[in-house]
């Protein structure tokens, strides 16, 4: 892990606000007003710069860089430090209309028209040349300014996939260093079928005509390098000029088309990226039934969970949030501030899941422009109100929590493996339908890993999210140990993979893990090829003890019902959704049916002994009390939280452990209606003095938040292994 935190400037060893910063777009010259407002708010850091090449160049080779000097000397007076962003995302009209072939092209061979943003190719020469020499001045003139804790390169890349002729060649390139002759290809990707086969490199058609699975999947993984190679690129040029205490990151928007976070943020010091969600009723809990999908914001309290778990993920390391709502997100059509209490609510739910920095964006609401409607800090009347006055609150209590948020590491009761690659795949073959229509679902993906992502959070679980890739490496070290990894690993629809991960799986659930598999995992090879064996393969199928030939949409949502002799704990009202492998049971034993005349010949859902731990298969997309009770049933109840059981419908309760070896827990009651929760250990209030015993009544305002922290013997080193144990809550 990257030592960035314990080295920057601006204290994030601990967890900070912030906020993004635009002095240059303010109406009048408000600086000195603007910081002492920040800095009497609290925030640590701002963010500047990134989004304003025509302000740092606004002629070719006219550079003005003293523009932002101001802001960072008056940062620094003020103790507060600088993310200083590198502008490549936003080109200038003077470049674009002096190089328009740096265009982007679109699939149909338009050109992008300027007038937005991240409308170029930014592997063109032309572009390259342009801004490695405002990056370099830029990063220069002020890497030795003490208020710049770090650098930003570009911001949210990925927004496309490029069509440009040299993208294209590029793309053919590789694939020649790949497979070696086009009878190679001819043979990976099935080009007989249609009249594909090739017979030289240069009948390679276009993709805006493909109908191949496997070209589409190469295509994406292609557009995916590109954009982690530009990343890699910028910030090489930045660690040229940087000082040895700043740190190079970018603002990762990871529902992108063009992003894999894991191989983006491989070559930055930390992983940063966006948190948006939907505020008001929909962070309310009980939750009775939000989307699966997702989307560019979060819907529903698990929803903001999962963003900040897969921004972990991306490195298995604290994170940064360097955009967050503020108040209202998106546009003029979507004002849905939070309600009293729920920016404080969502800031200690992403410190508690290893953000070391949540940033709003952005300080003041613009006057002008596409973001005219996205709420900052500060509304468009640019006077302090209810949104500063919490996020001041906020400030203050990571502030007097200190060095009680050093070094915290969240708990984990469940692995989630989440591949980009079967992402991509299920978008260009979806296997579920838009609801209720007969359409593809490209968001099919993200439906199923939501379903038992929400599953699980509903059951009061935790959650580690990791790609394949960081699956095989930690597997590969082994599982015999105890504490090396999570007790329970949830693979749902990892349609793209290759040979070794179910070998991989079997050895997790062999030596003493509880594997849960679904529908569309192991289908697939790492070629988007459907595998030409009883799915779901050889090894999976030994393991789980299932096997099926056919598989079914379902025509609606069938109720489920528990198996003969099954423990499964269904609540009323269970239902199946949208999908129905027809499961044969080998050695397995049934935990659920459907009611249905055709369908309830097979189970839902199985189970099966596999060496020392089990192997769950689940056959269909649970609704959310299907997929609660499957999560319930799969951890048997050895959560971290456990011993807060049973708690209101509107609590959550989830766990970390810090530098100093204490057990944190933060307790969020999701309504309006004030509860009181007895505590289950010693425990003392970290932002006052109460002191709790075992059995005392904990108690919650409406959208409150209360964090805790153990007293007592059992305090010990932290436990980052990542496997949850029934002692974190002896004290």
């Amino acid at each position: 892990m990257s030592n960035f935190l314990a080295r920057a400037s601006w204290g994030a060893d601990r967890v900070r606000l912030g906020t993004a910063y635009y002095h240059e777009y303010q109406p009048t010259d408000r600086l000195e007003t603007d910081l002492d407002l920040m800095a009497a708010t609290g925030l640590s850091l701002i963010r500047v710069g990134e989004s304003v090449w025509s302000t740092w160049e606004p002629e070719d080779g006219v550079l003005d860089l003293d523009w932002v000097a101001p802001v960072l000397d008056g940062a620094h007076e003020r103790g507060i430090g600088v993310l200083l962003g590198t502008p490549t995302y936003a080109v200038p009209p003077w470049l674009q209309r002096a190089h328009p072939e740096i265009a982007a092209v679109r699939a149909d061979g338009s050109r992008v028209p300027w007038g937005a943003r991240q409308e170029v190719d930014f592997t063109h020469p032309v572009f390259r040349r342009y801004a490695e020499r405002l990056v370099r001045r830029v990063v220069s003139a002020y890497a030795g300014h003490p208020a710049v804790a770090g650098f930003q390169v570009d911001n949210e890349p990925g927004l496309l996939l490029l069509h440009n002729e040299g993208v294209f060649e590029e793309f053919v390139a590789r694939l020649r260093r790949r497979f070696g002759t086009v009878g190679a290809l001819n043979e990976a990707w099935g080009l007989a079928y249609w009249s594909h086969r090739l017979s030289s490199w240069d009948e390679l058609w276009a993709p805006a005509g493909n109908t191949t699975p496997s070209y589409d999947l190469a295509w994406r993984r292609h557009q995916a390098d590109l954009t982690a190679e530009f990343i890699a690129w910028q910030t090489e040029i930045v660690r040229e000029a940087a000082r040895p205490h700043q740190y190079v990151t970018t603002c990762l928007a990871v529902t992108r088309p063009a992003v894999d976070e894991e191989a983006l943020t491989g070559v930055l010091d930390v992983t940063a990226g966006n948190v948006y969600y939907a505020a008001q009723d929909e962070l309310a809990l009980p939750d009775t039934g939000r989307r699966h999908e997702g989307g560019w914001f979060g819907q529903g309290v698990w929803q903001l969970y999962q963003a900040a778990d897969r921004l972990w993920g991306a490195r298995q390391e604290p994170f940064l949030v360097t955009e967050t709502n503020a108040s209202s997100i998106g546009g003029s059509h979507t004002n849905h501030a939070g309600y009293d209490g729920q920016l404080r609510q969502a800031a200690w739910a992403l410190a508690a899941r290893g953000a070391r920095l949540v940033q709003y964006w952005h300080w003041h609401t613009l006057p002008y422009g596409a973001e005219t409607y996205w709420g900052g800090v500060l509304g468009h009347a640019l006077e302090p109100g209810r949104t500063q006055r919490e996020i001041r609150r906020i400030a203050a209590e990571f502030e007097a929590a200190g060095e009680v948020m050093t070094g915290l590491v969240p708990d984990v009761d469940a692995a989630f493996v989440r591949s980009v690659e079967s992402d991509w795949a299920m978008q260009f073959q979806p296997p579920l339908p838009l609801p209720g229509t007969f359409d593809p679902d490209p968001r099919s993906y993200g439906r199923v890993f939501g379903a038992f992502y929400k599953g699980f959070f509903d059951a009061g679980a935790q959650a580690r999210i990791m790609s394949p890739r960081q699956l095989a490496s930690a597997l590969r070290h082994g599982t015999d140990a105890p504490g090396t990894f999570p007790a329970c690993l949830v693979v749902p629809a990892l349609y793209v993979s290759d040979d070794e991960v179910p070998a991989l799986l079997d050895g997790y659930a062999r030596d003493g893990g509880h594997l849960v598999l679904t529908f569309r995992t192991g289908y697939a090879d790492g070629e988007a090829r459907a595998r030409s064996e009883v799915a779901p393969g050889a090894v999976l199928r030994a393991a789980s003890g299932v096997h099926y030939t056919e598989y079914a949409n379902l025509p609606g949502p069938l109720a489920v019902e528990p198996a003969e002799g099954s423990s499964l704990k269904l609540a009323p009202g269970a239902r199946a959704l949208e999908w129905a492998d027809g499961l044969e049971t080998d050695d397995a034993r049934p935990l659920a049916h459907y009611t249905h005349p055709h369908f309830g010949r097979w189970p839902a859902a199985t189970v099966r002994e596999h060496g020392r731990g089990s192997v769950t298969y689940v056959g269909t997309l649970p609704d959310s009390v299907f997929a609660e009770a499957l999560a319930r049933h799969t951890s048997g109840g050895a959560t971290a939280a456990a011993c807060w059981a049973p708690l209101p419908a509107s609590v959550t309760v989830t766990s970390a452990s810090n530098a100093l070896g204490q057990r944190l827990w933060f307790v969020h009651n999701w309504a309006w209606q004030p509860v009181r929760v007895p505590v289950p250990v010693a425990v003392r209030d970290v932002l006052g003095e109460e002191r709790l015993a075992p059995g005392d009544g904990l108690g919650l305002g409406a959208w409150d938040v209360r964090v805790l922290r153990a007293v007592g013997a059992h305090d010990g080193p932290p436990d980052t292994s990542g496997r949850s144990s029934s002692s974190m809550c002896q004290g």
